[in-house]
């Protein structure tokens, strides 16, 4: 006798289904949704887009338009489960526009950048931002993922097309240099 196995269904996190209802509010015309979406998941968007672009401004502006895209589809969304997945999906996919655009124009001179850098007192996300630098940029959105958004590495190797024991190594260095940027910092404190 043959016995097959199925493999026991997954829970559902209770945050993506209280996105999954925010978001079919929305689609039908809710707009007060569109505030606990927000709030919600703007930290992981703003984070996942600042660990892409290199830029806070260009973040700024992709976490804005990634709520526009979401407002403007909300109808055509498909329930996979992740709405999260499709949050970040539009953010680099808009991330992605913005780094071609960025591409065409002509870039800013090393003293130019280095004045609009100088900022006298730095919020803590900027200091975290300013230790994320210290990190390879695939370690950077490893690190984002599963900091902000909350997802599984194996989540995050699905997303990032890469194999899973990669995403698990890649996270442990990156948490390692961070462990010591931080520690250097605080020795300097």
């Amino acid at each position: 006798m043959q016995t097959i196995h199925t493999a026991a269904p997954q829970e559902k996190d209770p945050s993506d289904a209280r996105l999954e209802s925010l978001i079919a509010r929305l689609a039908q015309g809710e707009t007060a949704a569109m505030g606990p979406i927000y709030d919600m998941t703007s930290s992981a968007v703003y984070a996942y887009a600042l660990t892409l672009l290199k830029h806070s401004f260009d973040a700024e502006d992709v976490l804005h338009d990634c709520y526009l895209r979401l407002y403007e589809a909300a109808g055509s969304y498909r329930s996979m489960g992740k709405p999260m997945a499709y949050l970040m999906t539009i953010t680099r996919n808009l991330c992605l526009d913005r780094l071609k655009e960025r591409d065409r124009q002509t870039e800013l001179s090393e003293e130019a950048w280095e004045h609009l850098l100088r900022v006298e007192d730095v919020p803590d996300n900027l200091q975290a931002a300013e230790w994320l630098q210290v990190l390879k940029e695939e370690e950077q959105q490893i690190v984002v993922l599963h900091a902000l958004t909350g997802w599984k590495h194996r989540e995050i190797a699905a997303f990032l097309k890469l194999p899973l024991a990669t995403v698990l190594s890649k996270y442990a260095r990156a948490m390692k240099k961070l462990r010591n940027v931080i520690a250097e910092r605080n020795e300097t404190i």
